[in-house]
């Protein structure tokens, strides 16, 4: 995936945002490098990474966020969760998927159908979007 540049200094409410998104390639790196760490297959790392792509997007686009907060975390149960934050209090919406040419409203179903949950959970500024694997047995 092409890396994309942040802009030069945050936006202020009412200006426009960078027509690209922030460069995720950290968070993308952190995520990759805790769950080979973990011992996950390459699969679930390729899963995982196209998940947090599309909610990272989602943050920047939608969520208003010049850089989204990603977390990642592996539970002692050996689950992945990951989310990602931005300032928006507006909750996403899974759109009905009818058309599959459609440019763009399937990241949602995206990470549905990648992942074995996924939510949100607000904050005193914003929301967070989050997503979890659990590790084959």
């Amino acid at each position: 995936m092409p890396a994309c540049n942040l802009p030069e200094s945050p936006r202020q409410p009412g200006t426009p945002r960078s027509p690209e998104p922030p460069d995720w390639s950290a968070a993308r790196e952190g995520l990759r490098e805790a769950m080979t760490l973990a011992g996950w297959p390459p699969d679930a790392v390729q899963d995982a990474e196209l998940a947090l792509c599309e909610l990272y997007v989602n943050a920047w686009k939608h969520g208003g966020s010049p850089a989204p907060v990603v977390v990642v975390v592996v539970l002692a149960d050996r689950t992945l969760r990951v989310s990602v934050s931005d300032d928006s209090p507006e909750l996403p919406e899974e759109r009905p998927c009818s058309d599959p040419y459609e440019v763009s409203g399937r990241g949602l179903h995206l990470v549905r159908n990648l992942t074995h949950r996924f939510g949100t959970a607000p904050r005193k500024a914003g929301k967070s979007i989050w997503f979890e694997l659990d590790a084959a047995a």
